[in-house]
């Protein structure tokens, strides 16, 4: 019975050299990044991976003017006031100011709905809004308050005051709004 040879230190060190000259490599790779931002930090900028997926941002500047408000949103009874963030995420964002039209006509408005959304979230610039939400019930929220409503909650607007003013922000930009038949 032929026994078998030991393996000799040079066999063993040639395998473990093939190993090692990946992470060599990759060392090399990641230096050359650090020394990268390393320049950009010492001219006072810095280097930030840009977030896969996303589009790249662009700054988004708005001012309040009357004849920006505009009857061609989602709803009949109020006028939006696109703010550009739509424009400037590349559709990850929408942000407007809504200003629901008195009087408040609940056989208009009172429609039973949800938003399929990642996120909205709305805040109370002026005036008062009373709401439903499903699993919440009535709620009255006046100058300063805000909430949230997580993705296809069901909700209505119950009432408002002649002066509301809204601040919406909702993601995406572009997003599907179901009115259910009560």
């Amino acid at each position: 019975m032929a026994r078998k040879k030991p393996k000799t230190r040079a066999a063993s060190s040639k395998s473990s050299q093939k190993r090692s000259r990946p992470r060599k490599a990759a060392t090399r790779k990641t230096a050359t990044k650090s020394n990268a931002r390393r320049k950009l930090k010492s001219k006072g900028r810095t280097a930030t991976p840009a977030k896969r997926g996303r589009p790249k941002q662009r700054v988004a500047i708005s001012h309040h003017r009357e004849e920006d408000f505009k009857a061609d949103g989602l709803r009949t009874y109020a006028q939006y006031r696109d703010l550009g963030i739509a424009d400037a995420s590349g559709g990850v964002a929408r942000a407007h100011v809504i200003r629901l039209i008195g009087p408040c006509d609940p056989n208009v408005v009172s429609k039973l709905h949800f938003h399929d959304v990642d996120f909205q979230m709305v805040y109370v610039l002026k005036g008062w809004v009373k709401t439903y939400m499903e699993g919440v019930g009535e709620t009255m929220f006046q100058t300063g308050s805000s909430w949230t409503q997580p993705s296809r909650i069901k909700h209505l607007i119950m009432d408002y005051s002649d002066d509301v003013e809204l601040l919406e922000v909702i993601l995406p930009a572009d997003f599907k709004t179901v009115e259910l038949a009560v």
